[in-house]
């Protein structure tokens, strides 16, 4: 704490990343990163963009790469909306689209009508929400930790969650989505589908951004794409939603994106064949461990994403967490009580997740 902090700086809890050893080699299975390298099209364009012209801005309004995500998806240029990683996209989103406290529009701020999302979602969102200082609700996941939609329509500020949901990597049918979105719409409030994990299995909500202008769909390159060092993420939705975003980006930084980032994203987003091979490897890898573990006795919540949500049959999560470091296994642990015994571990090769598995065998069978 400091004197010289604001108010806004001493009330806020900033969101805590997973951790990133430095001085210890793990297998790392607590950020759900990809295990499998980027396409070499893209190493190919970092390096062809790392000449001369890095002396000058990059394009601020990323044309070619958001030329490239349309044509990927089936929309117009207009329609996408491209920044460093979907967590300032979603960042971007919350100050454009949903209410703060003491609102210059003393009418909206007056009706003070909170956001909605999980109680058990990315631990991103409220922190969004009180740097802006947005009012917000969560509600709570059914016992089975899966969303159940009809609870957030509801009056309401809008409404953001993850699908498939993290950490748990359930997922919501497109029906329960769109039904979502269609009451939200008579409300005139946002819908913001936090898609990060969407190549992993489950139907995205693109395709129906046109039906519903209300709706916001967030994507990243970091796990998809295997470009989680390359921080790039981008949005698709109406026009309109698309250029409040860009009035808020140009209100913090017009050039989000460097060029060698905007090189290596647009070759990542037109090598889809390159990708689905080794989403399609993770995905299978996912499935093997999943049975692996049912059979050592772990309670494992069926998955959409690159990761596996657990809970081991003897220890406590935290033990869990402890006794799989000690072993040179990361995995994410987290301390809200309803799931402070499950553990989140992200997908790796198979090679890392026998290590896993053999693990888990070990420590299933002390007492």
């Amino acid at each position: 704490m400091s004197n010289f902090w604001n108010t806004r700086t001493k009330n806020i809890t900033p969101y805590i990343p997973g951790e990133q050893p430095k001085d210890r080699q793990f297998i790392k299975l607590n950020t759900n990163e990809n295990p499998y390298p980027p396409s070499p099209k893209v190493i190919k364009a970092i390096q062809d963009a790392a000449n001369g012209n890095l002396r000058l801005y990059p394009d601020p309004e990323c044309t070619d790469l958001r030329k490239a995500i349309a044509a990927r998806y089936n929309v117009k240029p207009e329609q996408v909306f491209a920044s460093n990683s979907s967590d300032e996209v979603l960042a971007f989103a919350f100050g454009a689209f949903f209410e703060t406290i003491n609102s210059i529009d003393s009418a909206a701020s007056a009706q003070n009508l909170p956001i909605l999302f999980p109680d058990i979602t990315y631990s991103f969102y409220p922190v969004y929400a009180n740097l802006w200082n947005i009012p917000f609700r969560t509600i709570p996941l059914l016992k089975d930790f899966s969303i159940y939609t009809a609870e957030y329509k509801i009056e309401s500020g809008g409404v953001v969650f993850p699908n498939p949901n993290a950490p748990t990597g359930i997922a919501l049918t497109l029906d329960e989505i769109l039904s979502l979105a269609e009451y939200l719409y008579k409300q005139e409030k946002v819908l913001i589908v936090d898609e990060a994990y969407i190549a992993f299995g489950s139907s995205s909500a693109i395709p129906y951004i046109e039906k519903y202008p209300n709706m916001l769909v967030v994507h990243t390159l970091s796990k998809a794409a295997s470009l989680a060092g390359l921080r790039v993420g981008f949005a698709i939705g109406s026009e309109k939603l698309i250029e409040g975003l860009c009035r808020i980006r140009d209100s913090f930084n017009s050039y989000t994106l460097d060029r060698l980032a905007l090189a290596g994203a647009q070759a990542a987003i037109e090598d889809a064949e390159y990708y689905n091979e080794i989403n399609g490897r993770v995905i299978a890898t996912r499935e093997r461990v999943k049975k692996s573990l049912e059979e050592l006795g772990f309670e494992v919540l069926p998955s959409s994403a690159n990761f596996l949500f657990i809970k081991s049959p003897k220890k406590s999560g935290a033990d869990f967490f402890v006794q799989l470091r000690e072993q040179g296994i990361l995995a994410r642990h987290f301390k809200n009580e309803r799931i402070v015994d499950y553990l989140r571990v992200s997908i790796g090769t198979n090679e890392e997740m026998d290590k896993f598995i053999d693990v888990c065998k070990i420590i299933t069978m002390k007492n």
